[in-house]
């Protein structure tokens, strides 16, 4: 039996990121979670997507018709390559993606500076928590709204056959230059799974 998964199918979540450590693998996100994202944001003027993969997040996000840039640190096959968000320096008005699990808090460090309109991360709710991060990135630059998924994401490993659900929860943390300070908590509604499914 495979060792990153769990009996009921579904992969371990403390196992299933742990390939972008080391750059050679990755897990594409759902389409139907960058739905969500863009149907309940607007974002105005050009989106970078700068964890690009595969290419997965950006054929969703150029249904919006912005301008779209895609780039990685590593070869996927798609968009810009040897591209280090966490120390870069291009600019962009909205800035979209998911991070590799172990680089999230510097993403966050380059996106509130890189970013003129919007930046949204998807990350674990977990991210939430933490004494560290509610004394650096929470108190000097909080996201403007966190959406929380009703339903679970699942990632799977780039060709892997997709069995099983998710056990680790997910959100949308969208910091936005035009909002009021604080940080709204809102939920997405039931259905965007079953609704784009076949985009997945």
């Amino acid at each position: 039996m495979d060792a990153t998964y769990q009996i009921n199918g579904s992969y371990k979540p403390t196992l299933k990121r742990s390939a972008d450590l080391g750059g050679p693998d990755f897990f594409p996100t759902p389409a139907w979670a960058t739905h969500a994202l863009i149907d309940n944001e607007r974002f105005v003027g050009n989106i970078w997507e700068s964890a690009c993969g595969n290419g997965a997040m950006t054929r969703v996000l150029e249904t919006t018709g912005n301008e779209v840039r895609s780039s990685d640190l590593y070869d996927r096959g798609f968009g810009e390559v040897g591209i280090d968000f966490t120390t870069a320096r291009d600019r962009a008005d909205n800035i979209i993606t998911n991070p590799p699990y172990n680089s999230a808090e510097g993403f966050v460090r380059s996106g509130v500076k890189l970013a003129g309109r919007k930046f949204a991360l998807l990350l674990r709710l977990a991210f939430l928590e933490g004494a560290n991060r509610a004394n650096t990135i929470f108190r000097d630059c909080p996201p403007s709204r966190v959406w929380v998924f009703s339903e679970r994401i699942t990632f799977y490993m780039h060709g892997a056959t997709a069995k099983g659900s998710g056990t680790t929860a997910y959100a949308w943390f969208v910091w936005d230059k035009d909002a009021p300070t604080g940080t709204e908590l809102k939920w997405f509604k039931p259905g965007y799974k079953r609704a784009f499914a076949k985009a997945a």
